[in-house]
């Protein structure tokens, strides 16, 4: 079967994390071929592959969100919609539930447009949202207005006007301008569509657009709204909606998402390649550390406000802030300098690494996440039987603390952005070997229980054979 996996802002780019997991799911299902729609932020980033892309990969067709930006257009003084694709767009652009995404898909991919611009640039685009602002943007002016919508909608219809590889089946990893473009791939050829949310994309793009500085406070709700639309459009052309765990599903039938699409499949790792892993030196002290990107969204100055509060009460202990730092450079170098400012001199940023090299060495590991859905991390931590101090996001609180078994606590989960609570937490574990060796011990037999490889590949192969047979 041939299988066009849409990813968004991951695979093959970024290391870790969703990337990982779909790099495992590729290598796991050699039976099948894949084609690989990777929707990246930004044109440099072309063909700068972290991954060796596995034998069954076919191809790789990039998109890249940020080509709106050297488009240009002409104002178009004639009108150009049918009343049904005036409606269809208006809804579109005010979050309506009614919306007809078939008509919306084939009026961005008309021909009667030469360019992507030419749409946004219609007597119709304007007169459209002149009177949506009429109707709930009052205090807006409008030419503000329209520039926002402009920016904020061209790189999706950049996205539609691509072509789409012919395919058995679409999967995308995240709703989004990837659920969408997965949606159009439904539609145009009459294929089964699955959709696997890691965490949940219209959430944490909200809570980014929230403390974003680009856009201004009575503008963050169309750009919020926006994003929700597009998880709509995703959910509504799903056949199958894959979660990782029970608060993700409740979220996504609040938002609109029929329970009955829904299906939960935990990640795994495979836990016997996590054994006899080297070990630091017995005379090292202890040894704390994060495997992590350095981001925003991973909170990771929160972390060196921890390890801060850690090395008052333990002051030989060491710290390792393992993963890449080239995504978002300017965070990283506000990192460096918190690190300065704090005097902590036993602090290392790694860059990446190989990640069963490092965590057999590690006494305690730490994730000072604001959001995540189920984190790989902190499996191969569970694996590695390591013991872990966890942000309560995503599902953190079920993997440390259980919910179907009485293996007991792996860990200690504590208040996002709370670092006297990360703090002390690490310094209970750094504190009683014989307490990291027993929480180590529950999150190992947790992972052999109910997080295993061998369960996560067979229940993706079982849905991609039932879509198959169109179950």
């Amino acid at each position: 079967m041939k299988i066009c996996l849409v990813a968004e802002g991951s695979y093959p780019y970024i290391t870790g994390g969703v990337s990982s997991w779909i790099h495992s799911l590729i290598r796991n299902l050699p039976e099948h071929r894949f084609v690989i729609l990777a929707i990246a932020a930004e044109r440099k980033q072309q063909g700068k592959f972290k991954y060796e892309l596995p034998s069954n990969v076919e191809a790789v067709q990039e998109v890249f969100l940020d080509d709106y930006l050297r488009m240009e257009g002409e104002w178009k003084r004639r009108s150009v919609l049918g009343s049904a694709e005036r409606d269809a767009l208006k809804k579109f652009l005010t979050g309506s539930s009614e919306l007809d995404w078939g008509l919306l898909f084939d009026l961005f991919r008309h021909a009667k447009f030469e360019q992507a611009t030419d749409l946004l640039m219609s007597r119709d685009f304007f007169d459209i949202l002149n009177e949506i602002c009429h109707e709930k943007y009052e205090h807006i002016p409008f030419t503000e207005m329209f520039w926002t919508v402009r920016s904020m909608i061209l790189p999706l219809l950049l996205t539609m006007r691509e072509s789409v590889p012919e395919a058995d089946l679409y999967h995308s990893v995240s709703t989004g301008y990837a659920g969408v473009f997965a949606g159009l791939g439904k539609h145009l050829y009459g294929k089964p569509m699955i959709l696997t949310e890691h965490g949940v994309y219209s959430r944490e793009r909200e809570e980014e657009i929230i403390k974003a500085d680009w856009v201004k406070g009575y503008m963050k709700d169309i750009w919020i709204e926006y994003f929700y639309t597009l998880s709509a459009g995703a959910y509504h052309y799903a056949d199958r909606v894959i979660t990782l765990f029970e608060r993700n599903k409740e979220i996504q039938i609040e938002l609109g998402c029929p329970e009955d699409k829904i299906r939960i499949i935990p990640n795994g790792v495979p836990y016997a390649e996590f054994e006899e892993l080297p070990a630091k030196p017995a005379d090292e002290p202890l040894w704390v550390g994060g495997f992590v990107r350095v981001v925003p969204i991973k909170d990771i100055k929160t972390m060196l406000l921890s390890f801060q509060a850690v090395s008052h009460e333990l002051p030989d202990a060491k710290f390792f802030i393992m993963g890449p730092y080239e995504e978002a450079p300017d965070y990283y170098e506000e990192c460096l300098a918190l690190t300065e400012s704090l005097k902590l001199n036993n602090v290392v940023f790694t860059g990446n690494v190989n990640v069963k090299e490092y965590i057999g060495k590690m006494d305690v590991l730490v994730l000072t996440s604001i959001s995540e859905g189920q984190p790989l991390a902190v499996l191969e931590g569970m694996a590695a039987g390591k013991p872990f101090v966890a942000t309560d996001v995503g599902s953190c609180k079920e993997l440390l603390y259980g919910v179907r078994d009485d293996f007991g606590k792996a860990g200690f989960v504590v208040p996002v952005m709370n670092h006297e609570e990360i703090g002390k937490a690490i310094v209970t574990l750094g504190r009683s070997a014989k307490l990291r060796k027993e929480m180590g011990q529950n999150g190992l037999n947790r992972i052999r229980r109910h997080y295993t490889s061998e369960a996560f590949i067979f229940s993706y192969r079982s849905l991609y054979q039932a879509s198959r047979e169109g179950k």
